[in-house]
């Protein structure tokens, strides 16, 4: 009967050992999801830049964002709806809405482009942890 308490000891903390294994997994496979939409979702908008040329490379290019706070919330232009639509699907992809994003282009003759995603991944972490993803391109 004591060999097969121990046993069973044994057992259960061999078990509760792959649980923590599988809960540290789960964290960094939902990390590793919200990094590869950040990815995604930067090159979107960087296809409807080079897709709206004409727009993009204007001084004062209507592309050209602070943050998704200042985006416009009617759009008019095609290049208002693309960045409207991008800081709406920002939004919606990161966990709990936190996903937000900056846009920046750079003058002629290389029109220097920067998009930053950053977004909260404390789930992950175990504690506040902003995250930042960043690409620079040219038109």
């Amino acid at each position: 009967m004591l060999e097969v308490l121990v046993t069973l000891l044994i057992v259960s903390l061999g078990l509760l050992g792959i649980a923590g294994i599988i809960a540290s997994s789960i964290k960094a496979n939902q990390s590793s999801y919200v990094r590869s939409q950040a990815s995604w979702l930067t090159n979107d908008i960087i296809d409807r830049m080079r897709a709206n040329r004409v727009a993009a490379e204007v001084a004062g290019s209507p592309y050209t964002l602070a943050n998704c706070a200042a985006a416009p919330a009617t759009p008019v232009t095609v290049a208002e709806t693309d960045v409207k639509q991008w800081c709406d699907t920002l939004a919606a992809v990161f966990p709990s809405g936190t996903g937000t994003g900056s846009i920046t282009v750079g003058a002629t003759p290389t029109f220097k482009v920067t998009v930053v995603v950053q977004w909260d991944d404390s789930r992950a972490a175990g504690g506040s942890s902003n995250q930042q993803f960043t690409v620079e391109t040219r038109l």
